[in-house]
């Protein structure tokens, strides 16, 4: 067993842990970044996912809104992302044949789509609704890279309280039932607030209004852009800079414990190894740093808490995820029953299949008493769409194409070690059977055969996500969501408390998605620990 001092050992190699190690690195502090598995990225890689098909998927995470320009323009990433002129297209249940496309470059085009769908008179007020996020992106995004501000602060900074009542303090199925009068429309809103998320959107946790916040305040715009290269290429940039700027990676060491005095000890090949950092970033789950904590003989983290009376000694509750993700190859992109819309044009944005209002809440009454949901309700993107690139170039010349697959409302709770493959089963046929009731022929005969001559579709379930990237029940949050600021009586005595990423030990803080503003591929939880990180050291 070796002994080394560094001034940060960072573990976990996700995409938040390089960018906490490119900032430190940067400012002049020795790192150690410490990764499990044989390479880096966590959860925003690329990967050749069929045997002899040319093209790399971005496996797991696959769009990005909430990566701050500023992050990119500090780190000096080139990160390229490709806007999408389709938001949304969503057929309607009750008539495939019709649907409603919202495409952001032709509002006369989706004023008529609205008509179509019997929803006219949902136009304005979706226009309305629409810029009123961008409001409160506009006034809260700017905060993302800065200390947080309190809820107070927050409020004021919105400036508008019957808004900040709507979006933060009733639940998100409220505003959406008073605004728009479509069972379609309505869904179409209340998807963003579900991605990831097992919940009812009236219930008054408000778990769905924190998922929604995420999903529309990206960079002041709520865009969501397809990465060209892959999301391996945007973890592939921040670990360059990472290097670049001095950082030490070190992969294939596996994290056995940390200690509250900043001692980690890991195990690479049959070596057990130990250092010792001065401060330590836990790039991992709140439930996977208990684990680790527990096993260096310290108390829990105390972070990750549904109950924050409970004390600093709580352990973090289990996470569980509630979505199955399939990656589909196809020789060509499928018929649609609309015959007024282009398949470009339906898989060029965010394709909603069965996610009415109704069918969404249904669905989770139905996933709720452990019944896989008898329509499961489903969204796909197309990333060769706009970024061929992943492809190799008789692939791309073949019109071939890759869907990512997102259904909702299929928990962590009902998968085990041992029904894992036959629940796998089940979910890829519920999610090709709801794909298949919109279109205009079988998924199946669009899908190409690998290598060995199988179907290329891969289906990933919760606890698939478990054993691939170590998140606790498939959590692709590491855990609830927080607001993006903090109470009015939270402590803020600490730089570690006011940057959002404290744990109850001073030299052990949380840098990945289970931070205050955690959670997709945003690097916040990188950036943040380390700006917590050097304003303790100034």
């Amino acid at each position: 067993m070796t002994e080394a001092t560094h001034d940060v050992v960072i573990v976990g190699g996700g995409h938040n842990g390089l960018v906490a190690a490119a900032y430190l690195a940067k400012a002049g502090k020795s790192v150690l970044l410490l990764e499990r598995d044989d390479h880096l990225g966590g959860a925003a890689v690329s990967a050749e996912a069929f045997s002899g098909v040319d093209a790399r998927l971005s496996r797991y995470s696959y769009l990005v809104s909430l990566l701050p320009a500023r992050i990119i323009e500090e780190l000096g990433l080139d990160i390229r992302l490709a806007q999408r002129r389709y938001s949304s297209y969503t057929p309607d249940p009750a008539d495939t044949t019709t649907g409603l496309l919202v495409d952001n470059s032709n509002r006369r085009s989706t004023r008529a789509s609205f008509a179509r769908v019997g929803a006219d008179g949902d136009f304005a007020a979706w226009n309305d609704f629409y810029a009123d996020t961008a409001r409160v992106a506009a006034a809260l995004f700017p905060s993302v890279c800065e200390p947080l501000p309190t809820r107070s602060e927050a409020r004021r900074l919105l400036g508008d309280d019957a808004l900040w009542t709507s979006f933060f303090e009733q639940p998100l199925g409220q505003v959406i039932t008073e605004r728009f009068d479509s069972d379609l429309v309505r869904g179409v809103v209340a998807t963003d607030g579900l991605i990831g998320t097992f919940t009812s959107v009236d219930d008054p946790s408000l778990d769905a209004n924190r998922c929604f916040l995420y999903h529309v305040i990206g960079n002041e715009t709520g865009d969501w852009h397809v990465p060209i290269g892959g999301m391996g290429a945007v973890s592939g940039e921040i670990e360059r800079a990472a290097r670049l700027a001095g950082a030490r990676i070190v992969t294939g060491a596996e994290v056995t414990s940390i200690g509250a005095d900043g001692e980690v000890r890991y195990r690479r090949g049959r070596h057990e190894r130990r250092v010792v950092g001065g401060t330590v970033l836990a790039n991992v789950a709140p439930f996977v740093l208990d684990r680790l904590l527990a096993a260096g003989g310290a108390a829990s983290a105390g972070i990750g808490i549904a109950d924050a009376d409970t004390g600093a000694d709580a352990v973090a509750a289990r996470p569980e995820g509630a979505q199955v993700k399939v990656n589909l190859m196809l020789s060509r992109l499928p018929k649609l029953r609309d015959a007024t819309v282009t398949p470009e044009a339906a898989f060029g944005g965010t394709f909603h299949i069965n996610e009415r209002y109704s069918q969404l809440e249904g669905a989770y009454d139905e996933a709720s008493r452990g019944v896989i949901p008898e329509v499961l309700p489903c969204e796909i993107y197309c990333h060769t769409l706009a970024d061929p690139s992943i492809l190799g170039p008789e692939l791309a010349a073949s019109g071939a194409h890759t869907l990512t697959v997102f259904a909702l409302h299929a928990p962590d709770r009902w998968l085990t070690e041992a029904n894992n493959d036959a629940t796998r089963e089940r979910l890829q046929a519920a999610v090709l059977a709801s794909l298949n009731s919109v279109l205009a022929e079988p998924i199946e005969d669009v899908v190409m055969r690998d290598a060995d001559g199988e179907l290329c579709i891969e289906t990933k379930t919760t606890l698939d996500l478990e054993h691939a990237l170590n998140m606790p029940g498939g959590n692709i949050f590491h855990g609830p969501l927080s607001w993006p600021f903090l109470e009015d009586d939270a402590p803020r005595e600490t730089a570690a408390e006011r940057w959002g990423v404290a744990t109850a030990h001073p030299r052990v803080l949380i840098c990945g998605s289970g931070a205050v503003r955690g959670g997709a591929v945003s690097g916040l939880g990188g950036h943040n620990a380390a700006m917590a990180v050097l304003e303790e050291s100034e």
